[in-house]
């Protein structure tokens, strides 16, 4: 993936996605410089979506905040959808279901300052699901899990603060975090609220079921 093209998702969507973990904050952020969709010459950004345009809209940032393709995003909404008369809340079970991803968690819990960088991490084996190796980003997580840093990784160059950084870090309270050990714990259920994510899932469930 190009350096810039991950900042290209949030222009073209008009909205700060936190892609890039602590340069989405500052004053590079490429939003910030460029407030307009990619491509377009004007600097002022095209209104008036379609009902259509919209839901589409709301499904793309929620697929790209969370990192995952198309695919696996269809996966998780055909599955909810398919429990739609026993599931409570349609919303809280796709959220419950992408924050329980290893790869958010990873995340969450300050090991990685972006689901992007956690991905990378997991992939290369950087990390023990209950004391046992996973490399799976997708991975659900369940109450009770432990997730912690490989001892032998931990020695790795870009790796060496993390044992200050991660005693500033406040991870949601579904998640318990022992900075010294470098491991975290899943002690409750992730809740609407907490996942902050920016998109508005009804119109999502409303455009796959189109």
């Amino acid at each position: 993936m190009e350096k810039n093209s991950v900042c290209k998702i949030c222009r073209r969507i008009g909205e700060k996605l936190f892609l890039k973990g602590e340069k989405c904050s500052s004053p590079k952020c490429p939003l910030v410089k460029k407030p307009y969709p990619p491509g377009q010459k004007t600097k002022k950004r095209k209104t008036g979506l379609s009902e259509y345009g919209k839901e589409l809209r709301e499904k793309q940032k929620l697929r790209e905040w969370y990192g995952i393709s198309e695919r696996q995003f269809k996966k998780y909404i055909k599955e909810i959808l398919a429990k739609r008369g026993k599931v409570k809340d349609t919303a809280l079970e796709l959220i419950k279901k992408l924050e329980k991803r290893l790869d958010n968690v990873v995340m969450r819990l300050g090991f990685a300052s972006s689901r992007a960088q956690a991905r990378q991490l997991i992939n290369h084996s950087y990390f023990l699901v209950n004391g046992k190796p996973c490399n799976i980003p997708s991975f659900e997580v369940s109450k009770g899990d432990v997730v912690s840093l490989k001892k032998e990784k931990q020695s790795k160059p870009f790796l060496k603060e993390l044992s200050v950084t991660l005693k500033k870090v406040q991870p949601p309270s579904w998640l318990s975090l022992n900075a010294r050990k470098m491991e975290g714990k899943v002690i409750a259920e992730p809740s609407l609220t907490e996942s902050g994510v920016p998109a508005e899932t009804s119109s999502i469930f409303e455009f796959y079921s189109r």
